[in-house]
């Protein structure tokens, strides 16, 4: 597996985001696609987000305050690449720039959502746009238990209530994407970080997505 597999038409790099609810496996397959490809890796400062845990704790209290550091952190991620000329080589990133809006809507009232908008609007960011994004979708189920496996600080204390929400948000988001390529994964019984031939798989999938909107079901490719 080579860098070379992944190069746009013309030789340009590629930039690949990968999304999904929290606990899916979002940041680990980032990770290793990145090293599979020597390439650039874009991680969602979310450890960095000091009003994360008490969202998950408290709800509402502190739904604004994790937004809009989100919206800040990401502005200046994007600003920083641009700087730096990143764009130059492949990209992983672990979350997609434009999906913060899902959040925002999801988690704000409307007054904070009014409020986040004139924010956002402000900074004038232009967020690149992924040349194929990678949507793994789960039951909420296997997002619990990966959660519990994952035993992360802010884990504990993630609602199954809110992971329901949140999974619906991200499908209705999904179904209305068309800004490019996407690569739709069901990825309840499948594990391409600590799993070489699930890897390897969904690596080839990747390879062949060149456009448009696909799905893959890693137990049916596996009956064919």
């Amino acid at each position: 597996m080579t860098v070379s597999h992944l190069k746009k038409p013309g030789g340009a790099s590629r930039y690949i985001a990968i999304e999904g609810p929290i606990g899916v496996g979002k940041t680990a397959l980032a990770r290793r696609l990145a090293d599979s490809l020597a390439g650039d890796l874009v991680l969602e400062e979310f450890e960095e987000n000091p009003f994360l845990e008490r969202f998950y704790r408290d709800g509402r209290s502190a739904a604004l305050p994790v937004q809009m550091f989100f919206l800040f952190a990401r502005a200046r991620q994007i600003e920083q690449m641009r700087q730096s000329d990143l764009f130059s080589n492949v990209r992983i990133s672990d979350y997609l720039f434009t999906r913060d809006r899902l959040f925002a809507e999801l988690n704000l009232d409307r007054e904070e959502l009014k409020l986040y908008e004139q924010i956002s609007d402000n900074l004038a960011v232009e967020a690149p746009v992924p040349d194929l994004v990678i949507y793994l979708q789960a039951s909420v189920d296997a997002i619990m238990q990966r959660l519990m496996r994952r035993n992360a600080p802010c884990d504990r204390f993630v609602d199954r209530t809110y992971v329901e929400r949140l999974t619906d948000a991200y499908s209705r988001f999904f179904h209305n994407y068309d800004d490019g390529p996407l690569l739709i994964v069901n990825a309840s019984q499948f594990d391409p970080v600590h799993n070489d031939a699930d890897y390897d798989q969904l690596f080839g999938q990747i390879e062949r997505t060149t456009g448009g909107r696909h799905f893959y079901n890693p137990a049916a490719a596996v009956l064919a």
